[in-house]
This record gives C-alpha cells, structure tokens and sequence, in this order.
C-alpha cells in the first residue's frame, strides 16, 4: 500500500506534472467525468478548492481534468476524488486513464436526429396549445402517471440540483426546477411533464456540446498507438505502451505507426509525419534517423530505440497542450464567464418582479425555464476547441484561446531571418584570409571554434573545413555569446568567430565583403583580425506569395528584425517589399518588440523558436517555425508551426479571424435570444412547456455555428 504522499508522487510522474517554484508544491492532474457545462467545471473547481492542502485548481471542461497545485503532506487522493463524487462526478484512477478513439457519432448525424425529435415534440406542444387539445388529452391522464413521468423523467437533474443546494449554489436547473414546482403549485401537471422532457433534452444538449468541444483533442490523441513490439532476449513481445521504457527496442513493420521517440539503429523507411506535422509528403530514414511517435512506417521496416515514450514523446506533448489550450482563455471567454456568473441572479430579480408586479404564477415559471446561462458559458471555448483542433491536423499547434483572439487582433508582424525567411542552411561561399594565413588555417580555426555552437552559420563553417579537408581539433575553452557569436581558447589563443561587434578591433568592412544577400562571419586571433568568411542562404520559396496574402488580409506593416549585417538584410527586405532593423542582438529585439506594445500595436513575432525565443515570449502572438521535434521552440512559442511552410502563419491569421468571427457570432445570437427569450416569459407571451423548449436552442445553434470550425483549413 502507498503511503499518501507516495500516491501523489505517482499521479504527478504519472500524468507528467512539475513542482513549482515552492518545493513543498506540487501539481498533478486529477481526471474528472461527467462534466457537461461551465456550471459543471465550476462546481468541480469550488469543491476541490476546499478541500486540504489545495493551493489552486484550474477544472478543463473540454479536457475532462483538474489541474491541481497542492501540498503532498497534508492533501490526499481519496479526498480529492470524494470532492469530485461530492460535487457529482467520476474521478477515475490514473491508470485507467488512457488515449483511445471516442464511439462514432457524426455531429451532424446527432443535430438532425435531436433536431427532428425536438421539432416534433415541439410542434404536438404548440398546436396543442394553440388548438386546446393538449390540456384536454392530459385532463384524461391520472396525476399519478403524470408525476412518475415527471419523477423518472427528472431524477438525475433534480439529484444534481440537491446536490448543488447542500452545497448553497445555484445552476441553471436549479432554475428549471424551480419553473417546474410553480407548474405543478398551480396544476399545470402537462406542463411539467413537457418540462422535464425538455430539461432531459436541454441536458443531452449540452452534454453533446461538450463533447464535440473536447472531441478536437480526443480525436488528435486517437492517432497514437496504445501497443508496441519489443524485441526482448532474442524474441518478439507485444506490451502496452505504458510498459515501456526508455531504451526498448521497439520493432515497426510497414504500414504500421511508429509508438515512441526514437533513434533508428537498424532498417530502412518511407515514414508518413502526417499526424504531427500535417505534410503528407513521407520522408526516408535509415539507420541513426530520429523519428517521432504517431508516424507511420511505409515501404520498409525499422528497429527503433526508444528514447521518449507516451506522454513525455513529442506527439504526447503537443496532444497535452491542445488538451491544455483552456488554461489560456481569450479575454472575451473570461467576461462571459463573468457575465454567466451575473445572470442568473439576474433572472431570479425578473422572475421575482414578475410575480409581484403581474402576479402570474405561470409567467415567472417561464421566465426560470427560458433563462439559458450555459449558452454564455459554452459560446467561447466550443468554437476555440474546434479551431483549435482543425488547426492541429493542418500543422498548425494553438496554445490558447488567449493567443487566437490577439492573433486575430495583431496589427504588425516581425520576423527573424535565418532559419524564418530563410532555411538556415547557409553554406560558405567565399573566404578572405587576412594576416598571411591561408584560406585552410582560417577554416580550421574557425571549424574548431564553431564546434559546439549549435547556430545555423557555425554548422555552415564545419561543413566548409570538411569539404576542404581540414580536421578542427577539440578547444580547451569555449563561450557562445547570444546575438554575437562564439570565444574559444585554441593553442593559447582567444579566437573570436561571429559578427562584427564580437571583436573591438575588427577592421572596416572591406566593400568587396558586403555583397548583397551574404552574411558576413569575422574570425580574429586575440583581438587582431585575421579574416572574413561570406555565407549565403535561400530564401524559403512559399514566402512571397505568404507575405503577399498577409497584406491582403490587412497586416501592411511588415519588419526585418535580424543580426546579420545591414547590406544583407536590406538586400532581402528590398526583394519582399518590408522593412527591416539590422545588427540587433536578442536583447534589441525584445527592446523592439516592447515599444510596439507600449504604442498600442498588437505584436507578431515569426521566428524559429530557438536563438529568438526572449523575442517569440514577449510579442502578443509568438509563432515558431518547423519545430517538431523541437522541445525549446514548442516551449518556447505561443503557435508552432510543425512544418517549415510559411502557408501556415496566413493560414493562422486566418483561422484566428473566422475563429472570433464565430465566437462573435454566438455571443450575439445567445444574448439576443436570452433578451427575447425573458421579455416574451415575463408578459406571459411564452407558456412554460415552450420557455422549456426554447431553453434548448440556444446550445445547438451554438453546436451548429461553431462545427462549421472542425473542417476549416485556413
């Protein structure tokens, strides 16, 4: 048996969780079923909250989980799980929680089916109101079968409304409820029973809702294979991928997706990275090839050694994000939150000054059932999800609402150049040895310097000595300036390799250095330069024709932030049209990027994830380019980009747009129907079988509206 702290020890590696800046903190995730709506979540959050040694809870509806900060010495799982049972849902133990693909259930399917039976019922209701013929056929019916109509039909909703009175809140059936009992005070028993039979339809309704919004998620997670073929001692074994450890030898034949992060130690491959980075175009790999979890293996088959498994793997990192994307609310989701949070309390004061000011009992039983305050809560984090889901099969990872709304208000966009416009792979196109060395001894200085760094430029210098036959040796020292370049101590001597700026005592430039679209690498030995090396990089072709459609959409200003040379980067920005700000280190960019935002202006910033990523953090929206595989740049940006195609930042912009356009659009058909709806309840214009029924609507023309996201590509 575990002690207390050791189970929570488990959960923690478990589910992947960290320690925050408090040791004695620690977070984990608490899985948590049945939640339908806000009202739900909310209830999860203030019943967790109260439990001991909770430090902050933050409850994700669409990811059906708690996100938990606590003291392991004085919290427990069995507490946390009985406040989940407490407040009315399921907590279900950590290993029984597991990725698989959801049952079937095309949405569109779904609404037409719902929307024909609640259109039936609806129409019996109304001509029978209308004709008289309603209250005469349930005249006939004895009360008794009425109320085990009522009592059957409602069970669950009312023991989730008895459970939310113990615990002194107040839902939205609460409300209905409440509209019910006063049907049934004044007789109205047909009434009722059309009541609890559009509350049970309102509940699937939302509860459907729900599930689409989180289907985005449950959908991307699906991909990932749950077994693995090890080859253990000399034989073939199947075990689930939570038995797996870093080092297996995994086997995968052809047509089969690759379980774990890896090195390929023996076979050779076609391998499809469609679920990852949404390029359908396959890859070749071979023996010391690193290949990703969820991408399949074709023409070929590979021996595999494991180096991240599950959730830890790059595919289980991204799936945890789009999971996590509800942490980050766009700013309109949290005012309706708030508003939601307002309204009902709002509609028992309209409800109260119905019945004292008109006096029917009927019409303020119409005005609790009309009231719809989930459709408020839902209109934001529906069409986020299903943005946000569509977005991850094209390649595009979003980690947040928050993020999609500033993507879709940003009004200028910054970009790095190596490796952004660029493919930073520059190769070495001409060399200027100074001081009597020859062009060998300069590369073979340079390449020994370069050796650890990891930028761009440097892997350009070591391909260049290669090709020239130079051998670098190891250095006995070596410091990597950011922004500036690299010192290393080489036969005891300081040799200097990066930009200009690195070396106090760099001469001039020489004008037969600065030939436009080349950046220009100054070597010096102890201060004293003894040459120049000149490399040149592609520009990305997909670029102008992206530039080109981001103009269309209305992002005009457009600016260079690099380090490079000024001649360089006025050459490139002159062949796109932009402007540009040249010979900057990371911390002018991030200087740059601040005094946009103090003028107002709502920042993009395009980079590659790794030497901008001070820049990516700060700008309103950092997009990184091509960083799957890439643990810093996926840390790093607000939206990855998992291909290097540059098709993908207008294809952003435009998903964030038709996004909000949505969320918009729901949040005006919500309040205008809910105004509708109570004006018509409290002048007695809207019975309480048709305030029940109209109580429905408004989460499927929200459901409708916001699926229209899930095949959006941008």
């Amino acid at each position: 048996m575990l002690r207390k702290k050791d189970k929570l020890t488990k959960l923690a590696a478990a589910t992947g969780a960290a320690a925050g800046e408090n040791p004695t903190i620690t977070v984990i995730e608490l899985p948590v079923k049945g939640m339908d709506c806000a009202d739900c979540a909310r209830h999860v959050q203030q019943a967790l909250a109260a439990a001991p040694g909770v430090h902050n809870v933050d409850v994700l509806l669409t990811a059906e989980k708690a996100i938990i900060q606590l003291d392991p010495q004085q919290a427990s799982l069995p507490q946390l799980r009985q406040a989940v049972a407490d407040a009315g849902y399921r907590s279900p133990t950590a290993e029984a929680v597991a990725y698989s693909h959801p049952a079937a259930r095309p949405a569109r399917t779904i609404l037409t089916v719902l929307g024909l039976l609640f259109g039936v019922v609806l129409f019996v209701v109304v001509i029978g109101e209308w004709l008289g013929l309603l209250a005469a056929v349930t005249a006939r019916l004895p009360w008794w079968l009425m109320l085990a109509a009522i009592l059957i039909g409602g069970f669950p909703i009312f023991q989730n409304v008895l459970r939310a009175t113990r615990q002194r809140q107040i839902t939205a059936h609460t409300m209905m409820t409440l509209g019910m009992l006063a049907a049934l005070a004044v007789g109205e028993w047909a009434a009722a029973a059309v009541v609890v039979f559009f509350m049970r339809v309102g509940a699937f309704t939302e509860a459907f809702t729900a599930e689409q919004a989180r289907r985005a998620a449950q959908d991307l997670a699906a991909l990932a294979p749950q077994t693995a073929r090890l080859w253990r001692e000399g034989e073939e074994i199947e075990l689930p991928l939570a038995d797996l450890q870093a080092g297996d030898l995994v086997l995968v034949r052809p047509g089969e997706k690759i379980p774990v992060d890896g090195e390929v130690v023996a076979g050779q491959a076609t391998v499809n990275q469609a679920a990852i980075t949404g390029e359908a175009m396959p890859v070749e790999v071979g023996p010391g090839a690193t290949v990703l979890a969820a991408s399949v293996a074709q023409l070929g088959s590979l021996r595999v050694r494991a180096t991240r498994i599950g959730p830890d793997s790059f595919f289980g990192r991204a799936v945890r994000l789009v999971e996590e994307a509800e942490l980050h609310r766009a700013e309109v989701q949290r005012l309706a939150d708030k508003f939601a949070g307002y309204y009902l309390p709002v509609v028992i004061a309209i409800a109260v000054a119905t019945l004292l000011l008109r006096g029917d009992v009927l019409a303020t039983a119409a005005v609790l059932l009309v009231a719809c305050s989930c459709s408020f809560a839902l209109a934001t984090p529906v069409a986020v999800m299903a943005a946000i889901g569509a977005a991850a099969r094209q390649g595009l990872l979003i980690k947040g609402g928050k993020y999609l709304e500033r993507l879709a208000q940003a009004d200028l966009l910054l970009i790095d150049k190596t490796g952004t416009l660029t493919w930073g792979q520059p190769q070495i196109s001409q060399i200027w040895p100074l001081n009597g060395l020859n062009e060998r001894d300069l590369l073979s200085l340079a390449a020994t310097a370069e050796r650890f760094s990891e930028h761009p430029l440097a892997e350009a210098v070591r391909q260049k000595a290669l090709e020239m036959g130079c051998r670098p040796t190891e250095p006995e020292s070596f410091t990597a300036i950011p922004g500036r370049g690299v010192q290393a101590q080489i036969n005891g001597s300081l040799i200097s390799v990066g930009s200009r700026r690195l070396s106090a005592t760099a001469a001039p430039p020489d004008p037969a250095w600065t030939a436009a679209g080349q950046s220009l690498i100054y070597v010096s030995r102890d201060d004293s330069l003894i040459g120049v090396l000149a490399a040149a990089d592609r520009l990305r072709p997909e670029v102008p024709q992206a530039l080109a459609r981001l103009r269309q959409m209305g992002l005009t200003q457009i600016e260079l932030l690099t380090g490079d040379n000024r001649a360089t980067a006025a050459a490139l920005a002159a062949e796109l049209g932009i402007d540009y700000q040249a010979e900057l280190l990371p911390e002018d960019k991030i200087a740059i990027v601040k005094a946009y935002q103090a003028a107002g202006r709502v920042v993009i910033m395009v980079g590659d994830g790794v030497n901008d990523a001070p820049a990516l953090a700060q700008a309103d929206v950092g997009l990184a380019m091509g960083v799957a595989g890439t643990d810093i740049a996926l840390e790093a940006a607000h939206i990855a980009l998992l291909r290097e195609d540059w098709g993908l930042v207008p294809a952003a912009v435009a998903t964030a747009r038709r996004t909000f356009g949505v969320v918009k659009g729901n949040l005006w058909f919500t309040a205008v129907y809910n105004l509708l709806g109570l004006t018509l309840a409290a002048f007695g214009f809207l019975p309480p079988a048709l305030a029940a029924a109209a109580q429905s609507l408004p989460d499927l023309g929200i459901l409708a509206n916001s699926s229209r996201l899930l095949r959006y590509k941008g």
